[in-house]
């Protein structure tokens, strides 16, 4: 008996601690710097200075840099420097 309730105990208790980490990481989600709504490619495109500005907030947290607003701003300077659309 005592075997079930020593196991029941560290059940209980795991799902606590998962529980506490889900709420500390949803926390953390929404203070991240990038978190604000998403932006597209063109919208990054026509905004030049926001992807920079974005950019260098995703080079500056590294666990952002992965977030769709950090790979279109990124996508979005890629394209300037390239020159857009225009045949070579």
């Amino acid at each position: 008996m005592k075997k079930n309730n020593l196991i029941v105990l560290a059940v209980a208790f795991a799902i606590v601690v998962v529980g506490a980490v889900n709420v500390t990481n949803a926390e953390n989600a929404k203070t991240e710097p990038g978190n604000k709504e998403e932006a597209s490619v063109a919208w990054f495109v026509s905004n030049m200075k926001e992807a920079k500005e974005q950019n260098k907030l995703c080079h500056d947290n590294p666990s952002i840099q992965s977030s769709p607003s950090c790979v279109n701003s990124l996508h979005a300077l890629q394209i300037s420097f390239a020159g857009g659309n225009r045949t070579r």
